[in-house]
């Protein structure tokens, strides 16, 4: 295997510098603050200096995206795959609360992802924020639906689908167990928005209220969540 050149290695080095810097910068200042200007500065650097990394604002922010999206991917598997401490629950909680803490000790960067979009930022179309995002739904379709089969999914209790939707609903690609029914996936979106509307009302204050308690509302409405969505998928067929 070809080792990477000297000028390589430092490139790799100074683009990472470039990351960490502007990644302080929004935790310091939030994301609507972020410039090359200020990243250059904080670095001692001249904007067209750092221009040799990156080209545009955009294509830092792209970056910014993706790391931000795999990080908290990161968070949320690790918390799957670590061993209970304390009483069991369910993978699904698990999951979710990997996804609340990651968000709560990183509200910057998870408002980067999720609050107001940055003026005049478009992600590349299927590029690397795209993909680093089916990641993590793939995480959370896996733990929702994993022990069911496809027969049980597809006959999932929801609201009335109009043929427009479900014909749409069919169609959308799935990152974590292949294909899913379109009576699952409104379960798995309608899910989502609670679990992670949630996470917004608390990384934006508007919780505050709960205090220390957060935490422990979170959890029940999320086991609560998952109750309603197993209540809603039937037992498999007996072959007797």
């Amino acid at each position: 295997m070809t080792q990477p050149s000297l000028r390589e290695r430092r490139r790799t080095a100074a683009t990472r510098e470039i990351v960490d810097a502007a990644e302080r910068h929004i935790a310091e200042h939030g994301p609507a603050a972020l410039s090359l200007r200020a990243v250059a500065r904080s670095l001692g650097m001249t904007v067209q200096a750092l221009y040799h990394y990156f080209p545009s604002r955009d294509a830092l922010v792209t970056v910014l995206v993706t790391k931000a999206y795999d990080d908290l991917a990161d968070a949320v598997q690790a918390a799957v795959d670590s061993p209970a401490d304390g009483p069991p629950l369910p993978r699904l909680v698990i999951a979710a609360e990997g996804y609340r803490n990651w968000a709560t000790s990183h509200p910057e960067r998870f408002q980067l992802l999720y609050g107001t979009p940055l003026r005049g930022y478009a992600a590349p179309a299927d590029g690397p924020t795209t993909q680093a995002m089916r990641r993590m739904s793939a995480i959370f379709e896996h733990e929702m639906f994993g022990g069911f089969t496809q027969e049980q999914l597809a006959a999932a209790e929801t609201s009335a689908l109009s043929p427009a939707l479900r014909t749409y609903l069919e169609q959308l690609p799935h990152y974590g167990l292949g294909h899913l029914p379109p009576a699952a996936t409104a379960l798995l979106l309608s899910s989502w928005g609670h679990l992670h509307g949630l996470v917004v009302l608390e990384v934006f204050g508007h919780s505050s209220f709960l205090g220390e308690h957060q935490g422990e509302m979170f959890r029940g409405a999320i086991q609560n969540l998952l109750d309603d969505v197993n209540r809603r998928i039937p037992a498999p067929a007996s072959h007797a």
